[in-house]
């Protein structure tokens, strides 16, 4: 397996930590209150101002500081210089590692280190997200961000301090905020609304915990705009449906109460989605998204969840709901959809895929762009730019890695189910390879190196040659005997994948739920590097956080600036 920098390359040292200098302060904005700054967050002076760039400004929040996290790499710099120069004869080993460790730190799900079993090195305790269930996180900067009883809390990966809090009011709503299982959970600003009626304001968050001042949202703007949704890159986003309800058809379509609907609905009324700066107001981006005879399925009053209030819909009879609408937005895509309509907006205004008919399609975000899949007939997609230019076709429904290591261009595999096959692309939809597809359920769990990993429906784990497409190992979970308890993996689901660009670590769930089966296997080979099975264990072994002993992992996962993190609705750990 391919290591970098290659085995005869040079290596030269920048001992320079970037351009920040030895005391440098979290920024603050111009206008505007910041959280709340504890110790050891790495913020010296939170009251000395900076300059933020333009696309912070943008935001109405300043742009990230760059302190601790610098400080800490410079110091890791001055260690493998030192290696180097006192001769011990490991170092050139040692700076290739910290070349790796280093660059996964910047890895959406990269991991400093997996080649040991997972150890507790903090826990936080406290209430993560509005619900029982509920936990999303986001990563702002070089820290999480979860929402709790007092508001925002960031945590510092490495120690679990509290880094920030921004206070906000018991019925606040933030986002973007995804579950800690998604792949990328970063965000560049978080936006909150809170309040109700005449007292509805919101207010922007970003890096460091610089706040907004906050802003009243009059019902007038409502009336006009449409009901406020959080909405990404320091947005606040407004839908209304437009038009007299005279606009409305619903043609032969019949919905009973039960939810049971036939026919067409013919006529309908267009969608207008509006973006406004969250710290100003000003408008950034309006697109018009327009009705389109469908389906009297996709017009029930549960089809799609409610954007903000029920004064949206426009119900005719029963459940049949012709101006329901909904959304999902993240920090990549803002995704309506509706009776009539459907749309996938980038953050910046940009509608992918316009041509695509409600309830025959959808806009996969790839990391590094977008693709557009056609769910009728032959499954085909366009693979789009970060900026919704076409870059080229696929055949199949298009998988990206959960995580990749970043040392290759990102690959494309797309899975045809009906013709068993699965195909392997460029970014720019060039084929690679097509081989006979094993089962359904594929997944595209990590590219590490020139490895692809995969996995299957009927939970076997292949590592294929990201050139050739040429099986490389494969490892079956249920032939994997605990060596704690003698338990198996059995047919246990892989539902996330991270990695330090050696090992790929799997979060696994068996049939039953409960505790996550852990197993790290080595990318290049397929051997078990570690496994935690049955209990899947992890050792504890800080008094302050309980003293030692064992724990599973019930949590999903998130990597954060290199540490990897368990997050449950009743807290986060911290592992080393």
């Amino acid at each position: 397996m391919a290591r970098d920098p290659a085995e005869d390359d040079a290596f030269v040292f920048d001992l320079v930590g970037d351009d920040a200098p030895a005391d440098d302060a979290s920024a603050t904005p111009a206008t505007g209150a910041p959280g709340t700054v504890h110790p050891g967050s790495g913020t010296e002076d939170p009251a000395a101002p900076s300059a933020p760039d333009e696309a912070a400004t943008d935001a109405g929040v300043p742009p990230p500081s760059d302190g601790r996290g610098r400080r800490r790499r410079l110091a890791a710099q001055l260690a493998a210089a030192l290696a180097i120069v006192l001769g011990t004869g490991l170092a050139v080993d040692g700076v290739r590692d910290h070349a790796r460790m280093e660059r996964m730190r910047d890895v959406p799900g990269g991991v400093a280190d997996l080649s040991q079993p997972l150890t507790q090195a903090w826990a936080w305790s406290g209430t993560v997200g509005p619900g029982e269930s509920s936990a999303d996180v986001a990563v702002l900067g070089d820290v999480l961000v979860v929402e709790s009883d007092d508001g925002l809390v960031a945590l510092d990966p490495a120690t679990g301090a509290v880094a920030w809090t921004v206070p906000l009011r018991a019925d606040a709503d933030c986002g973007p905020v995804v579950p800690p299982t998604s792949t990328d959970p970063s965000t560049p600003a978080l936006v909150c609304l809170q309040g109700t009626g005449a007292d509805r304001e919101v207010v922007a968050v970003g890096p460091g915990g610089a706040t907004s001042a906050s802003r009243p949202l009059p019902a007038a703007d409502a009336r006009r705009h449409g009901l406020p949704h959080t909405g990404p890159d320091g947005t606040l986003l407004r839908a209304l449906r437009v038009g007299p309800p005279s606009a409305v058809d619903p043609g032969d379509a019949r919905c009973t109460a039960a939810g049971e609907c036939a026919g067409t609905v013919e006529a309908g009324r267009d969608l207008v989605l509006r973006a406004e700066d969250a710290a100003t107001g000003a408008e950034r981006w309006r697109v018009t998204v327009p009705f389109r005879p469908v389906d009297a399925t996709q017009c029930t009053r549960t089809f799609a969840a409610s954007w903000g209030s029920s004064e949206t819909r426009l119900v005719i009879s029963g459940q049949l709901a012709p101006d329901a609408f909904g959304a999902g937005v993240t920090a990549d895509l803002v995704a309506v959809q509706g009776c009539g309509i459907q749309a996938a907006v980038t953050p910046h205004g940009t509608v992918l895929g316009p041509w695509i008919e409600p309830g025959r399609g959808g806009v996969t975000a790839l990391g590094t762009g977008y693709a557009v899949t056609r769910f009728d007939g032959l499954p085909r997609s366009v693979l789009l730019t970060a900026d919704g230019d076409v870059a080229g076709e696929i055949t199949g429904y298009p998988l990206a890695p959960r995580v990749a290591d970043g040392s290759r261009p990102a690959t494309v595999l797309g899975v045809d189910e009906p013709g068993r096959r699965l195909r392997a692309y460029d970014g720019d939809g060039t084929p690679r390879w097509d081989i006979a597809l094993q089962s359904g359920g594929q997944q595209f769990l990590a590219q590490v190196g020139d490895t692809a990993v995969v996995s299957t429906g009927a939970g076997t784990v292949r590592g294929l040659d990201l050139v050739t497409g040429a099986e490389r190992w494969s490892w079956d979970g249920a032939a994997e005997p605990s060596a704690a308890d003698g338990g198996y993996f059995g047919t246990a689901h892989v539902f996330q994948a991270l990695t330090d660009g050696e090992t790929v670590l799997l979060l696994t769930e068996g049939d039953s739920g409960g505790t996550h089966g852990l197993v790290a296997l080595d990318a290049g080979t397929g051997a078990v590097v570690w496994q935690r099975v049955g209990g899947a264990a992890v050792t504890t072994f800080d008094p302050a956080v309980g003293g030692s002993g064992e724990r599973g992992v019930v949590g999903g996962l998130v990597a954060v600036d290199g540490v990897l993190l368990e997050v449950t609705p009743r807290g986060v750990r911290g592992f080393q």
